[in-house]
């Protein structure tokens, strides 16, 4: 469903629009497990949305799904269309023509998504040239105007090294470079801080910022960081065990949780208030693959747990017109979010 515009009043299509996507993947055997069920996310044109969750909720896969990076085993249910086409409905030649052109991804360990035998400017020169009829030279001027915009030092020298004389973040900053060369529109961006110190953290953040606001272009971004969530994101969408638990504005999230897996992963959070507290953590672990749980997938792990949450399916269910939560007591529950002041019961972010 399109959303509407805050400004206009009238409904807008989105760039991006995961509908009822569920995925299984096919055992030698011939069984198939569930990975994803029923995930709906969208994301709209120059806008920042997050996905979060544990290890191990489908994040990635979502993303990858997107793509169509995936097994041969691997088999997807229901929609993902971007700029209103169905990207499952696409040949295999028209989805590789997509992808760098259209999506671009910035996976989480930059030096698997380098090739350590060709140079830094020769693999962003032939994404260019993959998708745009330029020759090597023009090719390689763009390359070196795009490492230069990404905040890469020295990009005429840069160009011509290899993955491994650049640094964690000079890498990163590459395959940024790459993902954006032919101006995507949407770029899925794989916890893309993670192998970076705080320092690089904050620096690769404000570089997607500005790339957002001046070219407009759209982030999907999948991280456990709720602090990144907090300083970018503009809309997260909360996974657990392969389902969306809540999906809401940023500011509504760190403000009233509604879900209380959200709640549990912002009671984790260290902060410098809780000097002396124990850290908290959320007891038990997301169910394995394969492993089925009746009623609500998160009960054997939730402290509001009731009768019915180990009995019923549990479906979104909408608070307002922008929040919706997969929990069937989230209207009972007071749950106080990340923005709150720190406390035994409470999340507090980073100061």
């Amino acid at each position: 469903m399109a959303r509407p515009n805050v400004e206009t009043g009238h409904s807008v299509s989105p760039l991006l629009a995961i509908r009822d996507l569920s995925m299984y993947v096919r055992r030698p055997d011939g069984s198939e497990v569930q990975l994803l069920d029923s995930v709906n996310i969208q994301v709209g044109r120059g806008e920042t949305v997050g996905i979060i969750g544990e290890s191990g909720s489908g994040k990635t896969m979502t993303a990858l799904s997107v793509l169509r990076l995936l097994p041969e085993n691997v088999r997807l249910e229901g929609e993902i269309r971007f700029d209103g086409v169905d990207l499952l409905e696409l040949s295999t030649k028209k989805m590789r023509a997509l992808r760098g052109s259209g999506v671009s991804m910035v996976f989480q360990d930059p030096m698997t998504a380098l090739d350590p035998v060709f140079t830094i400017g020769q693999q962003i020169s032939e994404v260019l040239r993959a998708h745009r009829p330029v020759s090597r030279r023009a090719a390689r001027d763009e390359a070196i105007a795009m490492l230069e915009a990404v905040g890469v030092p020295d990009p005429v020298r840069r160009y011509g090294e290899y993955p491994h004389q650049l640094s964690g973040g000079m890498q990163q900053r590459a395959v940024i470079a790459m993902a954006l060369v032919c101006q995507s529109s949407l770029l899925i961006a794989d916890e893309p801080t993670t192998a970076v110190d705080i320092t690089i953290q904050a620096q690769l953040l404000d570089l997607l910022r500005r790339l957002n606001r001046e070219f407009g272009m759209a982030v999907l971004l999948i991280t456990h960081d709720i602090g990144v969530v907090a300083e970018f994101c503009s809309r997260v969408a909360v996974m657990y065990a392969g389902q969306i638990v809540e999906t809401c504005s940023t500011d509504n999230l760190l403000i009233r949780p509604r879900h209380p897996y959200a709640f549990g992963l912002m009671k984790a959070i260290p902060n410098t208030g809780s000097r002396g507290m124990r850290l908290h953590s959320i007891p038990g672990r997301v169910p394995r693959v394969g492993e089925t749980v009746d009623g609500c997938r998160f009960h054997p792990r939730c402290e509001h747990v009731a009768p019915g949450c180990r009995q019923n399916l549990q479906v979104l269910r909408p608070v307002d017109a922008e929040h919706i939560v997969r929990c069937e007591r989230a209207g009972e529950l007071t749950l106080v979010g990340a923005s709150a002041a720190p406390g035994p019961n409470q999340a507090g972010l980073p100061a």
